[in-house]
């Protein structure tokens, strides 16, 4: 028989019962054997015992009639396919058989194939009896797809594991509950609303899950990006359009008090040092928005906390009572609330008023409930019919404003000695961001200013604010002021042709009644206007709205609640439409709910460097809570293209502005954001596979996924210390390598100050002179009165005062290149500068390699305990019998024994950032891509205000300010210029 034969019929045979032999005496064994013809006991060798007499052939033996005695030893068992001499079975039947003895022996092998019939094979499940082409996964968790004769025993199965593991239960899903149930309005409300007790949600939080991909940062759940390919497109739209977002999760602190004693304490926060404060006389007025840097009560320099936004209420004829909004990121709130609470005295809270909410709200006469008989129970697979009980039940309601706080959380302070009020104002004012040149022409098309209520309505007295309004003769010619000034508006061709920070308020008609049947993109109206009508444009143009434009009801927060609550609804707004004659004509007359309290606030473009100037201006728009969405839809109607939080971070770097909180390390909520970026991009390294990371020890990169800002400012203060005078930045920073790699000898000389960010206008523009400020496309001589000379005497005395500052710089590449994040800025060495001279368009110099000393210890760490002990013996022998040969650097001591660590990063303690690469650092890329704006790599980061000095003395007048870039991941340097604006 072949190989194959022999495979095939192993695999037949695998699960047929094995050979049996019923036990007897030999004398038995003997009679029984010539009873039955004088062959041999019966067994079941080779599935045997299937002849009538039993007269099969043993192993030692053949029956005495048949002719093949003299034959060979016969075959054993069963053999495939015809034999020629009848394969050893018996041709004759026995004459006689002993019944007792044969059943016993049919009976043995009959229970043996019984026993092989009913066990299963590998599996234990009932699925295993089933053919291979009638499985399928869904049997395991619905046993009505198997077949009728095997549910029983699946379902036993399943309950026996049910009642060993009750965890496995599933939850029983009432069949009530389709999709369609599901989905009903009532029941989404209460689903949305349960899901935003952790998160808060904004209000045009639905239309961006279903158009972007939606992240929950800082207690919100935020779009950080389209789903659709949209960079470019966002780019012309802020260049020659408008683009809009949603900045509702920014928080606003309300302050009402008397004006001396409000500026009196917000003075604690603030320096003049930095640029104008809370007391600006434009922003003071309410002119205008101001914007300022606020640090912990009397710590400035030091601590400060972070950029915040304000405005001013105009004042009222007669009052020196004021009111301020300060407009602050959520990450800030936690930090700046308590200051303020302290600086101003309100350690007093106020208790909100007990509300019960909508959803809980009792009936007037609670009826008693029925006694629950078995006949009203109802039945599984039924539905459950709305009962006229459940119709007069208060419905659903949308949560409006933040979900996640009690309502017992006081947020009103107040104090005593000084009357001045603190009022948390989160998520009570929606604020949208429109930004491109025609953010205003977007405005003019969505928003009218509203009308004057008919005499008969205003006549009666109302419950709703703007019938009432229209009674004050004053406030009313006040509103055709500001209608004049919108309508001036139109007639501008560009956003950035307003002063910066201009506020109007107004009070405009629902925008859903003026809505477009499709999508339209709203167009500058520029006209030929009359004489006294162009000259209040340039007046606009110039000096902005007037002081007294500014007012609004929206600063009251009765007015506030009352446009709330008296919206009107899309349904009621429907059934309005419907009933006109010409389908997609305006209604007639405007409803007495449709007047809405606006104030738009414009915000500046690019403010620094020569070119682009103005570039990302636009608007924007405050309202009242629950009017998102009222106002969200018509402005997409206009054509505006809507981004997240990544094109905010992209109008940023356009601009050349810090964004908060990535650019603002001193600050506590820029070393939290520092944190958590760390751990997302080494948890991001983590997950590749070891051979598809990129190795940052031997690219030379100490810190890939943080900027270890410190320990880089006490290295430099360490060297301008130890040296007396600026010298050599290369030849400085080596000299005290030693000293400075281990960072507790920095600590034992001098205590470490805290790093800081210099914002000090004066200083900087002294620095900005020393830089020798450029734009992207040529260098241009700095503007201003003439700047001292930047010798020795004059490097200490700037740090003397700033030897711990960073400063904010603007990298722009002079060849091709795109900056990446944690990119190192150097210093060029002078033979840099020669080969940037004769090869202007040349790719710049290379870090040489550097050797991976851990790579070793990462191997060493995977094998097994009794194989590391083993190596570090022989590695101790071999040390001691070759002491002249010398070793690499041992690794850290902690190395093998911290799980966290990974192949290629530089473990801590890091050795001296300064010289550990063949040109000096000077500090890291904060911002970095490819500029649309400038048709190159652009970068903002931070340098040390001491390496910066430093290196700038010993560059030659004609290359000062040209620093080299190198990417974590690359040994390439490019050629930036450093730009310092003020």
């Amino acid at each position: 028989m072949s190989a194959a034969k022999v495979k095939m019929r192993e695999k037949k045979m695998r699960n047929q019962p094995a050979s049996v032999q019923y036990s007897a005496s030999p004398r038995h064994e003997e009679s029984s054997a010539q009873k039955n013809g004088g062959a041999a006991p019966f067994t079941g060798g080779g599935g045997g015992g299937g002849d009538a007499g039993g007269g099969r052939s043993g192993p030692f033996g053949v029956h005495p009639n048949t002719e093949r005695s003299k034959s060979p030893q016969p075959r054993g068992g069963w053999v495939r396919g015809h034999h020629k001499d009848g394969g050893g079975y018996a041709k004759e039947m026995p004459n006689q058989i002993t019944a007792g003895a044969f059943a016993t022996a049919r009976a043995s092998e009959v229970r043996t194939m019984l026993k092989a019939a009913t066990k299963t094979t590998g599996s234990s499940h009932v699925f295993g009896a089933l053919p291979k082409h009638m499985r399928r996964r869904a049997m395991s968790h619905n046993t009505k797809r198997l077949p009728c004769r095997l549910r029983d025993v699946a379902n036993r199965m399943r309950a026996k594991s049910l009642q060993a593991d009750p965890s496995k239960k599933k939850k029983q899903v009432s069949k009530c509950r389709s999709r369609k149930a599901r989905r009903r309005h009532g029941d989404l409300l209460l689903e949305f609303n349960r899901r935003q007790r952790k998160n808060k949600w904004l209000e045009t939080h639905i239309w961006h899950a279903k158009r972007f991909h939606m992240e929950k940062k800082w207690g919100y759940c935020l779009g950080v990006r389209p789903t659709y390919k949209c960079y470019r497109a966002s780019y012309r739209a802020m260049s020659s359009h408008c683009l809009m977002q949603d900045l509702s999760y920014y928080c606003c602190i309300e302050l009402q008090g008397e004006e001396d004693t409000l500026l009196a304490s917000l003075s604690q926060l603030t320096s003049k040092e930095a640029g104008p404060t809370f007391a600006a006389a434009l922003s003071l007025s309410g002119q205008r928005q101001g914007s300022v840097d606020v640090y912990r009560a009397g710590q400035y320099p030091l601590q400060p906390l972070g950029p915040v936004t304000f405005l001013w209420r105009p004042r009222a004829q007669g009052s020196t009572h004021r009111q301020l909004w300060i407009w602050v990121h959520p990450t800030i709130k936690q930090d700046l609330l308590p200051e303020l609470q302290a600086v101003c005295q309100c350690d007093e809270a106020v208790l909100p008023p007990a509300v019960t909410p909508a959803e809980v709200v009792p009936a007037l006469e609670p009826e008693p409930e029925p006694e629950k008989t078995p006949e009203s129970k109802p039945t599984t697979g039924t539905k459950r019919k709305r009962t006229f009980k459940d119709a007069r039940e208060p419905s659903a309601k949308m949560i409006l404003g933040d979900g996640t706080r009690s309502p017992t959380t006081p947020v009103t302070w107040k104090s005593s000695s000084n009357g001045i009020v603190i009022s948390d104002l989160t998520m009570e004012i929606v604020r949208y961001r429109l930004i491109g040149p025609q953010s205003h022409s977007v405005l003019a098309a969505t928003l009218e200013a509203a009308t004057a209520c008919d005499g008969k309505d205003a006549s009666h007295p109302s419950f709703l604010w703007w019938p009432e309004h229209c009674k004050n003769e004053s406030q009313m010619n006040l509103h055709r002021q500001q209608a004049d000034v919108f309508h001036l508006l139109k007639g501008i061709y560009s956003s950035g042709e307003l002063p910066s920070g201009a506020v109007l308020g107004l009070t405009v008609d629902d925008p859903r009644l003026t809505l477009p049947t499709k999508r339209v993109k709203a167009s500058p109206c520029v006209k030929q206007a009359q004489d006294g009508e162009e000259e209040k444009r340039r007046e606009l143009m110039l000096r902005g709205p007037p002081a007294h434009c500014g007012q609004s009801s929206l600063w009251e927060s009765s007015v506030r609640d009352n446009v709330t609550d008296n919206k009107i609804s899309n349904k009621l707004l429907n059934h309005m439409r419907s009933e006109l004659l010409v389908p997609g004509s305006r209604l007639s007359r405007t409803p007495p709910q449709g007047r809405v309290p606006v104030l738009l606030v414009h915000q500046p473009g690019k403010q620094v460097g020569h070119d682009m100037t103005s570039w990302g201006a636009g608007w924007d728009l405050l309202l009242p809570k629950g009017w998102g969405m009222a106002f969200w839809v018509p402005l997409v109607y206009r054509g505006v293209r809507v981004g997240g939080l990544s094109m905010s971070l992209k109008h940023s770097q356009n601009k050349g502005a810090a964004h908060f909180p990535h650019d603002y390390p001193d600050c506590p909520a820029g070393a939290r954001f520092q944190e958590e970026q760390e751990a997302q991009l080494l948890g991001k390294f983590k997950r590749y596979p070891p051979a598809k990371r990129n190795n940052y020890i031997k690219h030379g990169c100490l810190a890939p996924f943080y900027c270890p800002w410190q320990q880089l400012a006490e290295e430099w203060e360490l060297i301008a210390r130890e040296e007396g005078r600026l010298t050599e930045s290369a030849d400085a920073a080596m000299e005290v390598a030693a000293v400075v790699a281990p960072r507790e000898d920095v600590a034992v000389t001098k205590p470490p100050g805290r790093v800081t960010v210099l914002r000090n206008r004066k200083s900087l523009r002294l620095l900005s002179g020393w830089c020798t400020p450029t734009s992207s496309k040529g260098q241009r001589a700095p503007r201003g009165r003439a700047v001292p000379p930047l010798d020795g005497a004059a490097s200490a005395r700037f740090l003397s005062a700033h030897a711990m500052s960073l400063a904010w710089v603007r990298l722009s590449l002079l060849t091709k290149g795109k900056p990446e994040l944690h990119a190192m800025v150097c210093v060029p060495t002078a033979a840099d500068l020669m080969l940037l001279d004769t090869e202007p368009v040349g790719s710049g110099p290379q870090e040489p390699p550097h050797k991976d000393h851990f790579k070793g210890p990462f191997r060493c760490r995977k094998k097994d305990a009794k194989a590391a002990a083993a190596a570090a013996a022989s590695s101790s022998r071999s040390d001691k019998t070759a002491g002249k040969e010398s070793d690499p650097p041992a690794a850290p001591a902690g190395l093998k024994s911290s799980p966290d660590l990974a192949s290629g990063v530089w473990p801590d303690p890091l050795p001296s950032i300064a010289s550990h690469c063949s040109r000096v650092t000077l500090g890291w890329v904060t911002q970095g891509d490819f500029s649309l704006s400038a048709g190159r790599g652009e970068a903002l980061g931070l340098v040390s205000v001491a390496g910066l000095l430093d290196a700038l003395a010993g560059q030659p007048a004609r290359r000062r300010g040209t620093l080299l870039l190198r990417n974590p991941t690359s040994l390439h340097y490019r050629f930036a210029k450093v730009n310092l604006e003020v």
